[in-house]
């Protein structure tokens, strides 16, 4: 029995007349008594009585009526749903990181592709010195930011991933002979400023305005991207923390790199513009929350 046959029969089983099932479904009359017809052959008994004056289920009808009525509810609200998500989640997807942050989400991009094939999902890069600078442009439709983001305009979403801060130096530095460094240390010497639109509060996170002991932590060469910052630090004029992520997938000779014992944890999530919450944006949220609690090789339904 074919679903356009379903809605037939469900139809007239609630009209209980066949003009009126007729004009509903947009068909002749006709149409409707040839769809009883055949499916009363087929099942192998009659689903109405039919008089001139009336029509009504037999039992066997009443009980067919009864078991597809819900069912056929249910296929119809999936195959509704399906289509709403389809027109809602296709087109692109634009995902900013911070360099090589885009491998450590690897797993929810992975699902997310998985579960919208039809979506252009891109990637593209974020400035540190300007976090916000994509979304509100437009440029990104979701940035993996550390935290915290305190931005009326913006939406925070769960927490994906963490990194600790090391101590970059020059490889001629005197810190570059020491097997790790505390925060305190700052102090005694000059690091870097960043030089963007990035608010104190977001950048304090990483390099803080005084050490643990409460003494300035003075700026020395501004920079605007990661690459300005090791081409300062290497002149071994300035110091900096850095993204163990980052510092990992630029090893130099020129510069050395050291644990901070006591250094701040950068924790990252995605954030969204208030007002560009799309299906596809939250579409991407859910499979970061899956991908955050489901094992490896298993994809959430």
């Amino acid at each position: 029995m074919e679903l356009r046959d379903i809605k037939i029969f469900l139809t007239l089983a609630e009209e209980l007349h066949f003009g009126r099932t007729a004009e509903r479904l947009h068909v002749s009359p006709a149409r409707v008594s040839q769809s009883i017809k055949q499916q009363e052959r087929r099942i192998g008994g009659a689903l109405f009585e039919r008089t001139s004056r009336s029509v009504r289920l037999t039992p066997l009808g009443t009980r067919l009526r009864d078991r597809l009525d819900a069912g056929y509810g249910e296929i119809m609200t999936g195959i509704e749903e399906a289509a709403a998500t389809a027109r809602g989640q296709a087109g692109p997807l634009t995902v900013g990181t911070f360099s090589t942050h885009y491998q450590e989400i690897a797993a929810v991009l992975d699902l997310f592709r998985q579960r919208h094939p039809q979506c252009d999902l891109r990637m593209r890069e974020i400035l540190p010195s300007d976090p916000f600078g994509g979304l509100r442009t437009e440029r990104v439709d979701i940035g993996l930011l550390w935290l915290p983001v305190r931005e009326p305009d913006l939406v925070v979403g769960p927490e994906l991933h963490a990194e600790p801060l090391v101590l970059a130096v020059a490889s001629g530095h005197p810190l570059a002979r020491r097997d790790r460094v505390e925060m305190e240390e700052l102090g005694d010497h000059l690091v870097v400023e960043v030089d963007g639109p990035i608010p104190d509060y977001v950048w304090h996170t990483h390099t803080p305005a005084v050490t643990p002991a409460g003494r300035p932590i003075r700026r020395g060469t501004a920079v605007a991207t990661l690459e300005e910052a090791f081409t300062a630090i290497a002149t071994g004029d300035v110091v900096s923390p850095i993204g163990s992520l980052a510092a990992a997938s630029r090893q130099r000779r020129d510069i050395t790199f050291r644990p901070i014992i006591d250094g701040p944890i950068l924790r990252y999530a995605p954030v969204w513009r208030r007002t560009g919450e799309t299906p596809l944006v939250r579409a991407f949220i859910r499979a970061a929350e899956d991908a955050r609690t489901e094992p490896p090789g298993v994809t959430p339904a």
